[in-house]
């Protein structure tokens, strides 16, 4: 005796939707991270503006902000990093 087995068309239809998200999950996660990418990107860039910014200052101007020349990039970065 010979078996079949043949799947209904639900089942055949029920693997393609999860394929399908499967797909679409995948893709969603891949745009994700690289936004998340460009956000540390700009975030990184924007500080590294303000430490350019704070260079271009005169003496006298910095100190009214009450910072040193030497101590720009750790005042910038002063969140982020303990030096």
């Amino acid at each position: 005796m010979a078996y079949n087995d043949i799947a209904s068309p639900a089942e055949v239809m029920g693997r393609e939707i999860t394929m399908t998200r499967n797909l679409l999950d995948a893709i969603a996660n891949s745009f994700s991270k690289f936004g998340r990418a460009i956000m540390a990107n700009s975030a990184g860039q924007r500080r590294i503006d303000r430490v350019e910014r704070l260079r271009a200052k005169s003496d006298a101007e910095l100190a009214e902000l009450n910072i040193k020349r030497d101590d720009i990039v750790h005042y910038v970065f002063k969140d982020i990093y303990y030096v």
